[in-house]
């Protein structure tokens, strides 16, 4: 979830598979196979559809022309799809998309398009449990044990803030060796076992991450773990009688008219058109877009569109969710250890070269998403892309930032270096570890 598989699930700064080598949002590495056995990506990824929802003048005044950097993303064959929109001040200035929608029809991306949006499900999650704060219902400093007794060991001496900037030090149970693969055999089995189509309470998930030994004591430490945001949701439940899903949609999805976003149970589908999501095999790619999202719960179950998404990053930090002393809260950070990073209750301050900006990423095995923006909510970014799992992935970070700096940074040329530190950043974001990692 950016910032985990069973078998599969898991790396890339998303709550989802890594198959290559390196992380963007908060992974670890995890290497699939030699690079001398990855082979490119099938035929029909390499077109483009640059399709643009302004005029190339509208775009031009906006200083976004960002086609070259979502080109980035297929032209290596490391992903099948890539779009992105971006926004100012309400307004689309600037969509396009790159890649194929479906391998085995040739459909062209469309950048409206839904997609699986990882661990960006943090920041919806955080935010309705800072108007809880609001409400008096909870408060950031009070112990977990007193919301959730008797669920997570040593719960007495950690704070839901704790949970919420991840300095826990909760096992992020993602990183259980039950949750990733090791080489194709294991991808094999995630993609035509029965692993994709498993169903998971939030108390399995938090039964697993609490029966390995935390990484630091309570506020001693950084480091990246979905088990946070599966407690935040049980939070979110015991306190309200609903489940997070639903004070999300109540909350934040309705008032805001996103009305492409959902929160899904069990359902292992992409409703609306989507590009699909693949890993390869020696036979070819395999469809690996359904995926039960039980798995991820509150750290990353949510499906989005790039317009959807920059809406509510304009809202969130236009202040329109919260009031002035919740996003103090929301944007109060602690070091993640990379320079170029922090992190605050559910979002992560990151410089791609030209100041601070806010937001999150996320990833799936075969989605991975970005959604930044400038931290008063007059200008963000939206990015899917669809990772073709199995294949070296080492350049998709650059190729994220790329498109960071392209879009956010008035689309001057990123300084010497820029682009490398601010990949670092995000893959410190998403928790990496020694072991590999997850968001």
């Amino acid at each position: 979830m950016t910032f985990t598989q069973t078998h599969a699930l898991r790396g890339r700064g998303r709550l989802g598979i890594r198959l290559a080598a390196v992380a963007l949002a908060g992974a670890t590495v995890v290497t699939l196979a030699p690079a001398a056995a990855m082979a490119a990506a099938p035929a029909g990824t390499a077109g483009a559809s640059g399709i643009s929802g302004t005029s190339g003048a509208e775009a031009r005044a906006g200083g976004v022309d960002a086609q070259a950097e979502l080109q980035a993303f297929i032209a290596d064959g490391s992903s099948t799809a890539a779009f992105a929109e971006v926004r100012q001040n309400g307004r689309r200035i600037w969509r396009g998309a790159a890649g194929t929608s479906d391998l085995t029809t040739g459909q062209p991306v469309r950048p409206d398009g839904r997609f699986r949006i990882g661990s960006v499900t943090k920041t919806f999650v955080s935010t309705v449990a800072l108007q809880l704060v609001a409400e008096g219902k909870l408060r950031l400093d009070e112990p977990v044990e007193r919301y959730l007794p008797g669920v997570v060991p040593n719960g007495g001496a950690i704070s839901v803030r704790q949970l919420l900037n991840h300095t826990s030090g909760l096992y992020d149970y993602l990183e259980d060796p039950r949750f990733f693969y090791r080489d194709e055999a294991s991808l094999r089995e995630y993609v035509y076992g029965p692993s994709r189509r498993q169903d998971y309470r939030p108390e399995q998930l938090v039964a697993i991450g609490v029966a390995h030994a935390p990484y630091f004591a309570p506020g001693q430490g950084w480091k990246y773990s979905n088990t946070n945001y599966v407690l935040a949701g049980m939070l979110i439940g015991k306190l309200t009688g609903n489940s997070w899903q639903r004070e999300v949609e109540r909350r934040i999805v309705k008032p805001l008219h996103l009305d492409d976003t959902v929160f899904p149970r069990s359902e292992t589908g992409v409703r609306g058109p989507h590009a699909h999501a693949y890993a390869k095999l020696q036979e070819g790619p395999a469809d690996i877009t359904r995926l039960n999202m039980t798995v991820a719960d509150a750290a990353g179950n949510g499906i989005s569109t790039p317009a959807d998404l920059n809406r509510f990053h304009a809202a969130l930090f236009g202040g329109k969710l919260l009031r002035p002393a919740e996003q103090a809260e929301l944007t109060r950070t602690v070091p993640t250890g990379s320079g170029h990073s922090s992190y605050g209750l559910g979002v992560a301050q990151a410089d791609f070269g030209c100041g601070p900006l806010w937001g999150h990423d996320g990833g799936l095995p075969g989605w991975g998403t970005l959604l930044f923006g400038t931290a008063d909510g007059k200008r963000q970014v939206a990015l899917s892309y669809n990772p073709y799992e199995g294949t070296d992935q080492s350049g998709l970070d650059a190729a994220v930032v790329n498109v960071a700096i392209k879009t956010l940074c008035g689309g001057a040329a990123a300084p010497a270096g820029a682009v490398a530190d601010a990949a670092a950043g995000l893959s410190t974001l998403r928790g990496a570890s020694a072991a590999g990692a997850t968001h």
